[in-house]
C-alpha cells in the first residue's frame, strides 16, 4: 500500500510539472482527487486494512493529497497569469494609429428654438406647466368656451379617441388645468406637442409644437400683453423687431388679435420671405374671456388676464429661413447639420 501511494504521488507530481493549460489541470485534479480518483480509491479501500495500518496509510494519503492540492493551486495561478499576459499582448493598442472620428450630436433646430423661447419667458418670471397630450374634450374645447357644435371646432379637425377623449389640438387645456388648481397670480407657459388632422405639406403637419402663455392677476391689461410680446419678439428676432396686432376672434379670449412681427429678412421693407408685406404672422393672443375665468372658479370682476400661443415650427422656419416644414421631420443629416 505504501509503495502504491508513493507511486501515485510521483505520477501526480510528474503530470503537474508538465501541465500547460487549465483543461489539462482539471483533468489531473479529477484523476487523483475526484470521487473516482486514485487517492480517493485508496481511502475507500482502507476498510480492509488492519487497525495498525489504517492511521499510517491515512496519514500518507492526506500528505500526498495536500501536496497535490498545493501543486494544483500553484499551477492554476501560473496558468491564469499566463492567460492574462497573452490576452494583454494580443490587445495591445498602437497609440500611434489614427483614431476613428465619432460624430457628435447636437440639438435639433426645433429644440434650439423651443429652448430659446423658454429662456426668454423664464427670464420674465414665467413658470413651465405641462399636461396630457391625450385630453378630455371638456378641457380641450368646452372649458375654453368652445361647446359642442361650435363653428370654431371646424377649424381644428381633431383626432378623437372616443366621443369625450381627443388628442389635444392646442396646449390651452394646460392653462385650464392650472387655473382649476391654482389661484392667481398665475404666470405660466405651456410648451408641447399638439395634433390636428391636417394634410402634410410645406406649411402643415398633423403633429406640431406650440408654446402658449397665460397671465392672470389683478389689474392685468392689454398693454401688459403688448409689452410682453414686444420683449419676446425682440429677444428672439433682434432688437430692431416691431410687432403689430390685428383684430381677430378666438372663443377663449376677448378682445383677440393676430400678432405679426416685422420681417427679419427685410426689416419691414418687403421681400420674398414676407411676400412683400413687411410683416410675418407668428402668434395669436388676447385677454382671457371672462367666461373661461368663471369656468375655472376665478372671479372675472376681481381678476383679469391675457393669453397667447405660437407655433414652434413656424418660428423655427422664420428664424432659420426654412421654406418647407417637412424638412424639420425628415431626419436628413445633411439638412440638420446646418443648424
Amino acid at each position: 500500500m505504501k509503495e502504491q501511494i508513493e507511486s501515485i504521488a510521483s505520477e501526480a507530481m510528474e503530470k503537474l510539472e508538465n501541465v500547460q493549460d487549465m483543461k489539462s489541470l482539471e483533468e489531473i485534479r479529477v484523476l487523483f482527487l475526484g470521487k473516482k480518483g486514485k487517492l480517493t480509491g485508496i481511502l475507500k479501500g482502507m476498510g480492509a486494512l488492519s487497525p495498525e495500518e489504517r492511521p499510517v496509510v491515512g496519514q500518507m494519503v492526506n500528505e500526498v493529497r495536500k501536496q497535490v492540492e498545493d501543486s494544483i493551486l500553484k499551477n492554476k495561478n501560473r496558468l491564469l497569469q499566463k492567460e492574462r499576459e497573452e490576452k494583454i499582448a494580443k490587445e495591445t493598442i498602437d497609440v500611434t494609429m489614427p483614431g476613428t472620428l465619432l460624430a457628435r450630436g447636437k440639438k435639433h433646430p426645433l429644440t434650439q428654438v423651443l429652448d430659446e423661447i423658454k429662456e426668454v419667458f423664464i427670464g420674465m418670471g414665467y413658470e413651465i406647466a405641462e399636461g396630457p397630450e391625450v385630453e378630455l374634450d371638456y378641457y380641450n374645447f368646452e372649458a375654453l368656451n368652445i361647446p359642442k357644435n361650435h363653428p370654431a371646432r371646424d377649424t381644428q379637425d381633431s383626432f378623437y379617441i372616443n366621443e369625450n377623449v381627443v388628442l389635444r389640438t392646442q396646449t390651452s387645456p394646460v392653462q385650464i388645468r392650472v387655473m382649476e388648481n391654482k389661484k392667481p397670480p398665475i404666470k405660466i407657459i405651456c410648451p408641447g406637442r399638439v395634433y390636428r388632422s391636417d394634410q402634410v405639406d410645406a406649411t402643415h403637419s398633423p403633429i406640431f409644437h406650440q408654446v402658449e402663455g397665460l397671465v392672470v392677476d389683478k389689474g392685468v391689461t392689454m398693454g401688459d400683453l403688448i409689452g410682453t410680446l414686444q420683449v419676446f419678439a425682440r429677444s428672439l428676432f433682434g432688437e430692431d423687431t416691431n410687432i403689430r396686432l390685428r383684430p381677430h376672434h378666438f372663443p377663449f379670449t376677448e378682445p383677440s388679435a393676430e400678432v405679426d412681427v416685422s420681417c427679419w429678412g427685410c426689416g419691414g421693407k418687403g421681400c420674398r420671405i414676407c411676400k412683400n408685406e413687411g410683416w410675418i404672422e407668428i402668434l395669436g393672443a388676447g385677454m382671457v374671456h371672462p367666461k373661461v375665468l368663471e369656468i375655472c372658479g376665478i372671479d372675472p370682476k376681481v381678476y383679469s388676464g391675457f393669453a397667447f400661443g405660437l407655433g414652434v415650427e413656424r418660428t423655427a422656419m422664420g428664424r432659420f429661413n426654412i421654406d418647407d416644414m417637412r424638412l424639420l421631420y425628415e431626419n436628413d443629416m445633411r439638412f440638420l447639420k446646418q443648424f
